[in-house]
């Protein structure tokens, strides 16, 4: 059976004066709202680039979003069937034979 879905995102970025980015994703599923966050401090010694600031904390806080999602789906999953293993859902890495 077919499947199609959208999930609404928002990301949110705020740099203080110390060089400081803090990052808030929030995805609405429709059904859930998360939230993940992320930050980036810039070393005073380096030239100030905002977008490095940015894509860093932006990147932290999908990353933190990810893992929730994870952790969801394993929750679930441990509802549907509690006396089966839980399943391995983290990707393989490397070349699979």
């Amino acid at each position: 059976m077919a499947h199609t879905t959208e999930w609404q995102v928002h990301l949110r970025l705020v740099e203080d004066e110390t060089g400081t980015t803090k990052a808030e994703v929030v995805l609405d599923t429709g059904h859930a709202s998360l939230s993940g966050h992320g930050v980036a401090q810039r070393n005073p010694a380096d030239e100030n680039v905002p977008e490095i600031g940015d894509e860093l904390a932006a990147g932290r806080a999908m990353s933190d979003l990810g893992r929730q999602l994870v952790t969801l789906a394993r929750q679930d999953l441990r509802q549907m069937s509690p006396t089966e293993p839980e399943p391995d859902l983290h990707p393989a890495t490397g070349w699979l034979s």
